[in-house]
């Protein structure tokens, strides 16, 4: 058996401060994940397809093109999570954590190196295709890892609020790349095109470092730790384990389809504010795009309070009465989302905005580490945390793609899109009003599934 990274906590001081050091660790490192991500999906709207897929017969093919490529990552995604889930739940969440965030940065960085269509013809989109499988390979155990870190060092009352740290990072990292996105779209179109949409790529350098830098000195969770003392102690037969993935199939077959149907429904949601929104205000409203790359950030700072403000909340109240709110809101600002996008009402846009992702999202995706987590045994949990998360992330990934689709047959009406989303919400409502109540389940069960999660 692989030996324990750390030794036993001793005391109740002591595994809070551990505690601390790995939801912050989670936190940097899903931050320099998903400004990696994010600055993909940004330049997928803005640069990408006059660049990789030139159409000058009707530029927003081009758009479609480079969201097509956009959703190839998310094809890698389950692969990912199979692998580094099994990874995770043998050997250890740090190794695995390392390995993914190395993967999606370098690819990331390599992606601003590489010339365009015009410089090197058909070899441009091909590398473009090949770094975003290596990205999407990367994230597929990556947000797994990063949220287990956080939930299985966090003291049982505080589960969700140590949970919501990894969801925190995913706000701060919209913030700088949407952030550093809204500074070079400040720049002359030719300097844009030619330059400029290459530096966000580029600084991820010194994010990775510093994110790497964290991640080295994170140590395994007192969860796998007891996982691995359990399974020593057992016979021989007795301790002859399936593997993670098989265990979770058999023994965990609901919880998962459960949680895959809340990401759903969160996921979708998301993509309106992050990437289908700027599409959409960019091709269809005379918004100026800094302005909508601005309302991105503006709603991100506030969710990165919200975040831990819903994770805090579901400790007490329980994670489905939060998911559940998140997604009634959801349903009730979805199709005014488009209607003040497609007004040009600028201040309506950064209210809108804020209030979507800082209450919608922010509650169902602020619980989602504790309660996907607490689904399932500590020896399937990195498989089957990530599984829910990547699964669904097949479809999601040709959303952008589909809902650009829609817009262009429809000549910019939304209604489609919002429709689409109103029904992705309710099946991840009806998903949590099915799922067990989770907050005060045993994270360091080894096999059995709880009574919760059955």
């Amino acid at each position: 058996m692989a030996q324990s990274a750390i030794a036993p906590v001793v005391n109740e001081q002591e595994r809070t401060a551990l505690a601390k050091r790995a939801a912050v660790a989670s936190l940097v490192g899903t931050a320099v994940e998903w400004y990696d991500y994010f600055i993909f999906s940004t330049a997928s709207a803005l640069v990408f397809g006059d660049l990789f897929f030139p159409n000058e017969d009707d530029p927003i093919m081009g758009t479609l093109s480079a969201f097509a490529v956009f959703g190839v990552g998310f094809l890698a995604r389950p692969l990912g999570g199979i692998v580094f889930g099994h990874f995770g739940d043998k050997v250890g969440r740090k190794a695995a954590l390392v390995t993914t965030l190395m993967m999606m940065g370098g690819s990331t960085f390599l992606i601003g190196l590489i010339p365009t269509t015009g410089q090197i013809g058909v070899l441009a989109p091909i590398l473009l295709v090949l770094m975003r499988l290596i990205q999407g390979f990367g994230v597929g155990g990556e947000w797994g890892g990063a949220s287990l870190v956080a939930v299985e060092y966090a003291p049982a009352d505080k589960r969700g609020a140590y949970g919501s740290f990894p969801q925190i990072g995913n706000a701060v990292g919209l913030v700088l790349s949407t952030a550093v996105f809204a500074l070079v779209s400040m720049l002359p179109e030719d300097q844009l095109f030619s330059w400029g949409w290459r530096l966000p790529f580029l600084l991820s350098a010194v994010l990775i470092a510093v994110g790497l830098f964290i991640r080295f000195r994170l140590t395994e969770t007192p969860a796998f730790q007891a996982a691995q003392e359990e399974l020593e102690q057992q016979s021989a037969e007795q301790a002859k384990e399936r593997m993670p993935i098989a265990e979770l199939f058999r023994r965990f077959k609901r919880p998962l389809l459960l949680a895959m149907g809340m990401r759903l429904g969160e996921a979708v949601f998301g993509y309106i504010i992050l990437t289908i929104g700027l599409t959409f205000a960019e091709n269809y409203t005379d918004i100026p795009r800094t302005h909508v790359l601005v309302a991105s950030s503006v709603a991100a700072a506030f969710a990165i309070y919200t975040y831990y403000f819903f994770g805090k909340l579901s400790d007490r109240i329980g994670r489905r009465a939060v998911f559940i709110l998140g997604s009634v809101a959801g349903l009730i600002v979805i199709f005014p989302f488009f209607w003040i996008l497609d007004a040009d009402a600028l201040v309506l846009t950064y209210v809108i905005y804020t209030v979507a992702y800082a209450i919608g999202v922010g509650a169902v995706y602020g619980v989602e580490p504790a309660f996907f987590a607490e689904l399932f045994s500590t020896k399937t949990r990195y498989t089957g945390l990530s599984l829910s998360a990547q699964i669904p992330s097949v479809l999601i990934g040709l959303w952008p793609l589909a809902s650009t689709a829609l817009l262009a047959a429809t000549d910019g009406d939304p209604w489609p899109i919002a429709l689409i989303t109103v029904v992705c919400l309710l099946i991840g409502l009806v998903c949590a009003v099915l799922a067990p109540e989770t907050n005060k389940a045993d994270m360091t069960r080894v096999g059995a599934p709880t009574e919760e999660a059955r």
